[in-house]
């Protein structure tokens, strides 16, 4: 396809015909992605595409301008683009993020041009390009039993819970599954038969929960080698979560649950 050369704030860039037109105020961003394809490489490689961003634009948006006007081969995850459905967590600039959160306007270089680097988080099979294997990050959530367990028939009414009683795991209700923290998890990336942070955030939302009847039982299913044990406090997941989770103090209490039991 013949490519336009396109103007932009800082210098020109070749654009596809099909292109839409740069908007003014745009600027023009180098971004490096690392890649795989099961059917052709045997190793990651990088990919790298100039690109016009607006600052009110998302590295969503870059991945989207990529995939449809540059190489529609580009594989990864985006569904909400929200920050509520958690598809799209990768490693922006080295750091585990919702491409659909990160603002271009903190990302731009304050002097030269703007380069980012987008990879598949780790500790995770890549599948093609940013998509990873899921599983084993959901079998370890599984494994934790993720639901209210109660006993006896079923209650005629609403579970009475106090202000007090929900503020207690309110924090750790925010979790969206996706992912950012277990992967930034050094541990993790070592062995990743570590429960990891998302399961154990996951567990201590039913552990507090006044209503549940099984804290207990998880607490016995944490108080393994791979469970709650195996985290060393490096923050890296407290600074991953996307919700502001504070993940590692949760892990914290329940350390703490399992000494004292509660």
């Amino acid at each position: 396809m013949t490519a336009a050369t396109t103007t932009a704030n800082n210098g020109t860039v070749d654009l596809p015909e099909d292109a839409p037109p740069v908007p003014e105020g745009a600027t023009i961003v180098t971004v490096k992605i690392e890649r795989y394809n099961p059917e052709a490489d045997e190793d990651m490689r990088w990919d790298t595409f100039r690109v016009p961003a607006l600052p009110t634009d998302r590295v969503l948006n870059l991945l989207h301008y990529i995939k449809w006007y540059l190489d529609g081969t580009l594989t990864f995850r985006r569904s909400c683009a929200h920050g509520v459905c958690g598809s799209d967590a990768m490693r922006i600039n080295g750091h585990n993020r919702l491409a659909c959160k990160v603002l271009m306007r903190d990302m731009f270089a304050k002097k030269g041009e703007t380069t980012l680097t987008v990879e598949p988080i780790k500790g995770l099979p890549v599948e093609k390009d940013l998509v990873v294997d899921m599983e084993p990050f959901f079998e370890s959530y599984k494994a934790i039993k993720p639901y209210l367990v109660t006993s006896g028939n079923d209650p005629t009414h609403e579970r009475i819970q106090s202000v007090a009683e929900r503020e207690r795991f309110d924090d750790t209700t925010k979790c969206i599954l996706c992912a950012a923290c277990t992967s930034s998890c050094p541990v993790y990336w070592s062995d990743n038969q570590y429960f990891g942070p998302a399961s154990i955030v996951n567990a201590h939302r039913f552990i507090f929960d006044s209503r549940d009847e099984a804290a207990e039982e998880r607490l016995d299913i944490l108080n393994d080698m791979d469970g709650v044990w195996r985290c060393r406090t490096t923050f890296n997941c407290t600074d991953a979560c996307p919700r502001g989770i504070q993940v590692t103090k949760a892990i914290q209490e329940v350390k703490r649950a399992l000494m004292f039991r509660r």
